[in-house]
């Protein structure tokens, strides 16, 4: 009797036990997070998505998917329920792309924001707010796969023709022509060399030049050097002929005012008896046409005047 009743109590905790044990594990992994519904609309491959896969905001897990379905409304778009955790801030400018984890496939929904509409977006179980689903990189490049393996093609003839045989030919032509100006730069070394070994002459006597150069510079630099004395000379020489040039010049003024000032006025007193001369000789002359005898015996006595001495009135007309 005593057994059974270590037997009963034994199960009876061992029960209490796993009950225990049981309401610890949910309680502590009960998920408590009040999540908002959104629907992702797709118009893209959403290979590798499934349920319960994670919803992440920009690497922050923010909730999960719910379910992934065909929109009657519009054939060929898929739509997909999200469950976000309530202070995820989502926005109208808000959009969701498709991650992969690393290399096994299983894709899972990243949330971003372009930042252009900071509005919150609103949602709720009666009104599901949606959110535009952008492609990923992996569907970018399947929607570019075309070009860019029409551009590996085109690398390939590229490739292919630098390898052809014609252009194999003129590699090895280029290469021996490298080789021969290799040569010929070689020989000419050899025989610039002799010259190469008598230019540290060369060098000390271009030194010695320039320091005499130097040094004639620096002595017709010097104040009392030969240069600047023959400067003064000339200069003072200049300066001699330009006091002689005004001397000169003062002369000539003094010269110009004297006959200004003396010959001219005897020049024209000079021309004054010229003139009277002149006028007696015409007189003379005309003295000579009226009576040529005056030559020989005078002029005639000229009829007194008024008041002269033997002067008479001459008699009136008869009427």
């Amino acid at each position: 009797m005593e057994n059974k009743s270590h037997a009963f109590w034994t199960g009876l905790f061992t029960i209490v036990l796993v009950l225990a044990i049981a309401f610890a594990v949910f309680f502590f992994n009960v998920d408590r997070t009040v999540r908002v519904p959104y629907d992702l609309i797709a118009r893209t491959n959403v290979t590798g998505l499934f349920s319960d896969a994670p919803v992440r905001y920009r690497g922050l897990g923010v909730g999960k998917v719910q379910s992934i379905a065909f929109d009657r409304s519009h054939p060929g778009q898929i739509r997909i329920r999200i469950l976000v955790d309530k202070n995820a801030p989502m926005t109208h400018s808000t959009f969701a792309t498709l991650g992969f984890q690393g290399v096994t496939g299983i894709a899972f929904v990243q949330l971003d924001d372009t930042g252009t509409d900071t509005a919150p977006l609103a949602s709720s179980p009666q009104h599901v707010a949606e959110v535009p689903m952008r492609p990923g990189l992996f569907e970018q490049l399947q929607q570019r796969g075309d070009v860019i393996l029409k551009k590996f093609e085109r690398l390939a003839d590229d490739a292919d023709k630098f390898l052809s045989d014609d252009v194999r030919n003129q590699l090895m032509d280029t290469t021996k022509s490298l080789q021969g100006a290799a040569d010929g730069i070689a020989t000419l070394a050899s025989q610039v060399q002799p010259a190469t070994a008598h230019l540290p002459q060369t060098l000390k006597q271009i030194d010695a030049t320039l320091a005499s150069t130097n040094q004639l510079m620096q002595s017709l630099n010097r104040p009392d050097g030969p240069l600047v004395v023959n400067l003064n000379k000339a200069g003072k020489a200049a300066e001699d002929a330009g006091a002689a040039l005004a001397d000169m010049n003062e002369s000539l003024r003094f010269i110009t005012a004297r006959v200004g000032f003396e010959a001219l006025p005897r020049f024209y007193s000079f021309s004054d008896d010229v003139s009277a001369a002149a006028r007696s000789v015409d007189r003379a002359a005309d003295a000579f046409s009226t009576n040529p005898r005056s030559v020989l015996f005078g002029a005639p006595k000229r009829e007194p005047g008024p008041g002269e001495p033997g002067f008479t009135w001459p008699a009136k007309a008869a009427h």
